[in-house]
């Protein structure tokens, strides 16, 4: 693997990617920033879990925002699953990270079941069989469901969280009446909802939601978020994400 080594912005936490295949982009950052500051509330046991974690971009923003003292991310391709364990080892993080090579279909049904407090997840956002698939089978992996669905992901999700635990995930607007309808009949309750878009004034692309299991219905609209201002520049809000400003 050719690898390249990239500063994240965060602290002093650095992470490997393959630059040939599916490298992070800013919607698993608003995903760490959304979860981290309810994550950050709990007590310093909690415990956090990713789904298709990727590289462990999720994971390594949530160790420097919160002091959960166990983060685990799944992630079916091996590639990336060893990429994310080294980004652990590298950032001497082995004590609070772990990474499984799975496919969460099938995981959580052991030991894991009903034992964390918070999980997030960026799952492929195109439905399997929607979208023109890259040739690049590790990128067609990332983006679409063609290893578990977007249901498989919220059934996972579902099954390990506690009672009353919180599930937040970044997708596409357009798959929003899919989410509602898969976290309500796997006990997922959605409670808030943010519009992201590139720009003001610009139609959102991409979504955050936090659901919790067995949460009393009502959904809060957030204030819509914007990546960057009308002459191009980073937002407030981001750069607060990115810890540029106070």
């Amino acid at each position: 693997m050719n690898l390249r080594l990239d500063e994240t912005g965060f602290g002093s936490l650095k992470i490997f990617q393959n630059p040939e295949e599916f490298c992070y982009g800013v919607d698993a950052v608003l995903l760490a920033g959304f979860a981290a500051e309810a994550a950050a509330k709990k007590r310093r046991q909690c415990k956090i879990m990713d789904l298709g974690t990727g590289t462990g971009i999720v994971p390594l923003i949530l160790s420097h925002k919160t002091e959960a003292d166990f983060i685990g991310g799944i992630e079916v391709q091996k590639n990336s699953w060893q990429i994310a364990v080294k980004n652990a080892e590298y950032n001497n993080l082995t004590d609070r990270l772990r990474f499984f090579h799975s496919d969460v279909k099938g995981f959580g049904r052991g030991n894991g079941k009903g034992t964390f407090d918070v999980v997030t997840s960026n799952p492929p956002y195109t439905a399997g069989a929607g979208g023109i698939e890259s040739s690049n089978k590790a990128k067609s992996i990332a983006r679409h469901e063609t290893t578990a669905s977007l249901d498989d992901f919220v059934r996972t999700a579902s099954v390990l969280l506690r009672d009353k635990g919180d599930f937040y995930m970044v997708h596409r607007p357009t798959r929003l009446v899919d989410i509602c309808t898969s976290c309500r009949r796997h006990h997922l309750e959605p409670k808030e909802l943010c519009f992201v878009s590139g720009k003001p004034f610009e139609k959102s692309n991409i979504i955050l939601i936090h659901c919790t299991k067995y949460g009393n219905p009502e959904l809060r609209i957030l204030d819509p978020l914007f990546v960057h201002n009308e002459d191009g520049s980073y937002s407030q809000e981001i750069l607060k994400l990115y810890e540029k400003l106070p």
